[in-house]
């Protein structure tokens, strides 16, 4: 049984393991699921995220963790917090992000999710928690809305910005 640093009802949230790479890098190539990041990623820059989370982990105390499916043990993707420091109004800041494969969406997971990472930003001493996706992308907008984060304003991620199709962004932000 995988020791899970906390877990919400049906997620379990862990670090990176090297059995998560094959599901892990199926997603990141799935261009369904990375519509709205920068691109799809290699099997190599899929390893090297895992990688550098469990190294953020261990520097942080949080990352964008591993998250199991606690029914079935399968990985449904990643959600978890991160800094960020790109130039915004809103850095530097704590970010909470997800992607899960699509075979997992719709079911309120990400909400749920979403909801259990913030309880253990507030357990492990943040005061505030961010969030931002491209304006477009309604699905985690609607994930924002409903883990009771608000609207605070849209933006020009400067380092997207060879990407217009992704312009603007949507940030929002919760008090913990």
């Amino acid at each position: 049984m995988k020791k899970y640093l906390f877990s919400s009802p049906r997620l379990g949230f862990r670090t990176w393991e090297d059995a998560d790479l094959d599901t892990f890098s199926a997603m990141n190539a799935d261009p369904e699921i990375m519509l709205f990041f920068e691109k799809i990623l290699t099997r190599e820059e899929s390893k090297a995220k895992m990688d550098q989370m469990n190294q953020v982990f261990e520097k942080e105390g949080f990352c964008y963790f591993a998250v199991d499916y606690l029914q079935t043990g399968e990985l449904v993707g990643t959600l978890g917090l991160n800094r960020k420091n790109f130039p915004a109004s809103f850095t530097p800041c704590v970010d909470i992000g997800w992607r899960f494969d699509k075979k997992f969406w719709n079911q309120g997971l990400a909400s749920e999710g979403a909801a259990a990472c913030l309880d253990y930003a507030k357990k492990i001493g943040l005061k505030e928690v961010y969030s931002y996706a491209s304006s477009a992308n309604t699905a985690s907008r609607r994930v924002m809305e409903k883990i009771g984060m608000w609207f605070l304003e849209e933006f020009e991620h400067q380092e997207l910005l060879h990407c217009p199709q992704l312009q603007p962004f949507s940030v929002y932000k919760i008090v913990l």
